[in-house]
């Protein structure tokens, strides 16, 4: 399923516009963005966690030439599923 297909699937299951699916959709990916922005982590109940995770800085290796290289630490999302959510699938 692509963005496009959800946001249908979104629309039809809400009974809803196509264009206001894609409002609300484009309005939850901000929402998610800004508070990972903000170093804020969003938990939703029966569903998961989004937060944003640190990776330190490190040593490299160039795989084109072999050179060693540094790489900075950097900030990454992540979303973790619930227990009950994933135990959802194995019922």
């Amino acid at each position: 399923m692509n963005k496009n297909e959800l946001i249908r699937a979104i629309a039809n299951k809400a009974r809803i516009t196509l264009k206001d699916a894609d409002a609300y959709f484009d309005a939850v990916i901000d929402c998610i963005s800004d508070a990972l922005n903000a170093n804020e982590k969003i938990q939703i109940s029966g569903f998961g966690s989004y937060e944003l995770k640190c990776k330190g800085a490190r040593d490299g290796i160039n795989p084109k030439t072999g050179e060693k290289i540094k790489v900075d630490a950097t900030k990454i999302p992540a979303f973790k599923f619930s227990k009950a959510y994933k135990d959802s699938f194995n019922k």
